[in-house]
């Protein structure tokens, strides 16, 4: 089976739909999406709705559960501008938006595939962004594969007898899965930070063991002047252009 993996959409809806124009030129068996629906950008309920019709998994993140409010995550936990974009996006969430947002959990699994929005230790907040952290991961969790999103970074972390290998995994790589277990973040879609602007993806070929990093292009300043309009952080509208 083929997979497509995103993350971390943001509410950037340019972003989500050049991915998806890419996914479908494969196109995969399926299409996960590892969480963070929204926050940040201004098309929450857009990117929800797209989300919910095109995936056949999706968990939930943190920045969705902040914005669904009640007892899910303290807006204290974030930074100025990520909670002043949280709480504009409880107030602009649609009821369908936020029912969808509801019925996900953090983390699932599929045959030979444990996924998580965050990590396998904490799959809600923690980042892996550390040799420890992948460590941890990969010790607390036994599938052969393991998804994690959240840090908006793409990952390909492997362990083979005891040994841990890999770093950040730019645009065109490429990876052969079959030795060893696996540790893979497809990075962001609508909001990547690894020095790239482009959205981030990943399609994951199961049967074949491969798993390879894509990037693409999206008109970047339709979502800049989106976020602004709205009035939100022009910081969350700056780091676009640069990836960061």
């Amino acid at each position: 089976m083929r997979v497509a993996v995103i993350s971390d959409i943001h509410g950037n809806l340019h972003a989500l739909e050049a991915v998806l124009q890419a996914v479908d030129h494969e196109p995969p068996d399926e299409l996960w999406c590892l969480g963070d629906l929204v926050g940040y950008g201004a098309r929450p309920n857009e990117c929800c709705a797209v989300v919910r019709e095109r995936a056949d998994l999706c968990l939930v993140g943190n920045h969705d559960l902040v914005a669904l409010g009640g007892n899910n995550v303290d807006l204290g936990e974030f930074n100025p501008e990520a909670a002043a974009a949280a709480r504009w996006t409880r107030s602009a969430l649609s009821e369908e938006s936020r029912a969808f947002l509801e019925s996900l959990e953090p983390a699932a699994e599929r045959e030979g595939v444990e996924l998580f929005h965050a990590s396998p230790r904490d799959p809600v907040w923690e980042y892996v962004l550390t040799v420890e952290a992948a460590l941890a991961g990969l010790q607390v969790s036994s599938a052969p594969v393991v998804l994690v999103g959240h840090s908006h970074v793409p990952l390909a972390i492997s362990l083979r007898d005891g040994e841990l290998a890999g770093d950040h995994a730019p645009a065109g790589t490429d990876r052969e899965l079959a030795e060893g277990r696996w540790l893979l973040n497809p990075g962001s879609v609508g909001q990547p930070r690894d020095g790239d602007p482009r959205a981030a993806w990943l399609l994951l070929d199961l049967d074949e063991r491969r798993a390879s990093f894509r990037r693409e292009e999206y008109p970047v300043e339709e979502t800049q002047s989106e976020i602004r309009e709205e009035g939100l952080p022009d910081a969350l509208a700056t780091r676009l252009a640069s990836g960061i």
